[in-house]
């Protein structure tokens, strides 16, 4: 295993202490070499819930769980391989890389998520992955209803070494966008990832401007955007469904990232996330730091959140 790959893993446990701890003291505290029995089955269906799984999801869990085991001597530590296997192959046919289309000169990705979510963070920090892996990127700046947004993509982007197209506050996002799209084609880059608003509380409007922003990208490829990323807060726990479901209202939402793993017990949102909508998960978030986004696996994660 390499260097990079044994840190990552080490964040990514360290990162999802919070929620692994619950589960896997929850396990321990009901699993204590007793027969398997009815009342356990129950305590463990509410460890899963606590960590933000979904009831109806930690139900089938224990469900697939307690065939052939039911009456039976049962320690901790097999309850948790058998529930990491089982997690692993809920996540398997979601977690997909985000991978860079070759034929499209540059690939044009619309991120969408709600303010708060860590969405021009995560913008910052995938900019320098796809860079890791040989990719020119530019940013554009496109929530211009917050100059903080603005200032804030400008200094991830001048960490990420990657160039940034923005205007003044109140400006035209859909102008802004145009404005990054031709620049990357002209310099050739292989990648605009489009910072956009996040103004839920406002559909009408944001419907009004993501559609404005498709539609005058369109004038450079008629075939753009051609992926919309989701970025989600992980803290927010269920209420990360209920933000799915607006957004995939308003854009055809390709794939997601989920964030701020690190500062929640709630992790298992990725799991209700995956099971409700099939969307592909490409990274998660553990952190502040560049380094602690990357793609999604869903090995690592389940093995992760049983600790």
């Amino acid at each position: 295993m390499t260097q990079e790959k044994s840190n990552w893993l080490t964040r990514l446990k360290t990162g999802l202490f919070k929620t692994s701890s619950q589960i896997s003291d929850g396990i321990t505290s009901i699993f204590t070499r007793r027969k398997l029995d009815a009342n356990m089955l129950e305590e463990l269906e509410e460890v899963l819930i606590m960590a933000d799984i979904g009831a109806p999801l930690a139900r089938k869990l224990v469900q697939d769980f307690s065939k052939n085991r039911f009456d039976k001597e049962i320690a901790p530590e097999e309850v948790k391989t058998a529930l990491a296997e089982q997690i692993a192959e809920l996540l398997r046919p979601v977690a997909l890389p985000f991978v860079v289309d070759a034929s499209k000169k540059p690939m044009i990705v619309l991120v969408v998520g709600v303010n708060g979510n860590g969405k021009t963070t995560t913008i910052g920090k995938l900019s320098a992955l796809l860079q890791e892996n040989g990719h020119k990127v530019m940013l554009a700046a496109c929530d211009t209803f917050r100059a903080a947004a603005v200032e804030q993509l400008q200094r991830w982007g001048e960490r990420a070494g990657v160039p940034v197209i923005r205007s003044h506050e109140g400006a035209d996002p859909a102008s802004v966008a145009f404005q990054a799209v031709e620049q990357a084609k002209q310099q050739g880059m292989d990648v605009v990832l489009i910072d956009t608003a996040g103004r839920l509380h406002n559909q009408q409007n944001l419907m009004q401007e993501l559609e404005k922003i498709s539609r005058v990208i369109k004038k450079i490829d008629d075939s753009a955007p051609h992926a919309v990323l989701q970025i989600l807060d992980g803290t927010t726990g269920q209420n990360a469904l209920t933000q799915v479901e607006a957004f995939k209202k308003l854009v055809n939402v390709s794939g997601l990232v989920v964030t701020k793993l690190d500062g929640t017990a709630r992790g298992g949102i990725v799991l209700a996330l995956a099971e409700k909508f099939k969307l592909p998960i490409h990274a998660v978030g553990v952190g502040e730091a560049m380094e602690d986004l990357r793609p999604f696996v869903a090995e690592e994660f389940a093995k992760s959140l049983l600790g």
